[in-house]
């Protein structure tokens, strides 16, 4: 992204487990990084695992507070195929991974030892050409190598050479050579980090996204709710027993925008609806300026949703106000959880559940995403007062972060089937028990 506000809004810290597993295998022609011809889909199990807590590296274009929630995935790369870890997001381009200077230093993967690896040079139409929605320009190492540098929003950034390498999926057989950034070079980690995760795998619209260079039309995920597994599909999700989808068109900008970011998943957020009420704000809140400011973005890599401030206060009173007598605010001006949440209540913690509550609806172009029930409500880790827990609103503003942008987090996807049609340009959803999907595709354990 070209700026700061439109950064979105992640530093992973804690679980989500995938593992690849393959239904169908597919070939990439080896020094394009383009598909022969469309690939057969893959279905992917996603399954939840606790992990200690900052191993995870912030990717690319993310803000500096700390999350509890990432989406990772597991595979091979390289020949022979060599174990990585990667965080999945819909938010970002390049995947990347940790590579190791030397066979002796403790980081993710060792380039050296891969008779697959290729290093691609400045001259190469991938570095020339490919690389046009980077934020910061690619340059020329000593080298004559592709130099990528990707920036956080605190100004700490990672930084390393493009390459293509093999990406195995499911077997030897099913290795197709991917673009990606080998990292050698990170301000925001440290080595013990480094010994324990390996990258990111991006997803966005751009070229060198993962699923524009795999050439799929669509991709879909299901976030289980309940910590059991959920799925993770490139292709077709052609399944009688998934209902129909509801669908919203993606927003397209045909001229470049400072602050609008063009390879996103841009949907448009039209209103919110607490309960019957409708917030009463005109649908300009809603809309991006003539700068790009305030484009709504459905993210895999940002656990929770951030509305612009006008946006979050009217949410904010008219939730307070419809929980009046039902919960109990917080009353602490100093606690705000991850730096822009900033409406919490105490719970008991020896009550059966949380008490009902106004469900948040998220108007959008066509179809709606219903908020209810305890993925309103998010308990802050290891904080209680007496006998209360302290749990927070789902909800954040993006002012307090300095991010000019809607952001729909997958805290607010769970149990739904999400898919990002990029043949017809459009995201749908349907409310779905992400469980029950994984045990229909026999990828429960």
């Amino acid at each position: 992204m070209p700026h700061s506000s439109n950064t979105k809004l992640m530093e992973f810290r804690c679980f989500l487990f995938a593992e690849f597993l393959m239904f169908c295998t597919f070939f990439m022609q080896l020094g394009s990084c383009k598909p022969a011809n469309p690939p057969s889909s893959l279905i992917l199990p996603l399954k939840a695992q606790q992990i200690s807590t900052q191993i995870i590296p912030k990717p690319p274009n993310k803000l500096s507070f700390r999350h509890n929630v990432s989406l990772t995935v597991s595979l091979a790369v390289g020949s022979p195929p060599q174990q990585v870890t990667m965080v999945l997001d819909t938010g970002s381009e390049l995947s990347w991974l940790h590579c190791k200077k030397t066979t002796s230093t403790p980081m993710s993967f060792s380039p050296q030892i891969s008779t697959s690896y290729r290093p691609v040079p400045c001259s190469s139409p991938t570095c020339t050409s490919r690389t046009r929605d980077f934020t910061i320009p690619v340059s020329c190492d000593a080298n004559k190598l592709c130099h990528v540098v990707l920036s956080y929003a605190d100004m700490s950034s990672v930084e390393g050479s493009l390459a293509s390498e093999t990406f195995s999926i499911g077997g030897p057989s099913s290795a197709p050579q991917m673009a990606f950034g080998c990292m050698d070079s990170s301000s925001t980690t440290t080595p013990d980090e480094d010994s324990k995760t390996t990258g990111l795998i991006g997803l966005n619209r751009g070229a060198l996204s993962f699923v524009s260079q795999m050439g799929y039309p669509q991709f879909s995920y299901c976030i289980s709710g309940s910590g059991s597994s959920g799925v993770l599909l490139f292709g077709v999700a052609n399944f009688q027993w998934l209902r129909p989808l509801n669908y919203t068109p993606m927003v397209q900008m045909s001229v470049p925008l400072p602050y609008f970011d063009r390879v996103a998943y841009t949907v448009q957020l039209e209103g919110i609806r607490v309960s019957n009420t409708i917030l009463p704000l005109p649908k300009s809140v809603y809309e991006p300026d003539h700068t790009g400011a305030g484009q709504t973005m459905v993210d895999s890599g940002t656990q929770f949703t951030f509305l612009l401030g006008s946006a979050y206060t009217a949410l904010k009173n008219e939730f307070l106000s419809q929980t009046r007598g039902v919960l109990r605010p917080y009353e602490d001006p100093n606690f705000v959880f991850q730096g822009a949440m900033d409406l919490c209540y105490r719970v008991e913690l020896n009550r059966a559940g949380l008490p009902p509550l106004p469900s948040v609806n998220l108007m959008f172009r066509g179809v709606e995403m219903s908020v209810s029930g305890e993925k309103l409500l998010y308990r802050v880790p290891g904080m209680t007062r007496g006998s209360d827990g302290i749990f927070c609103f789902t909800f954040g503003n993006s002012d307090l972060l300095g991010v000019e942008a809607y952001v729909i987090g997958h805290h607010h996807q769970q149990d739904m089937w999400m898919e990002f049609d990029l043949a017809n340009s459009r995201v749908g959803w349907a409310e779905f028990r992400c469980d029950l999907a994984s045990q229909r595709l026999g990828l429960s354990q």
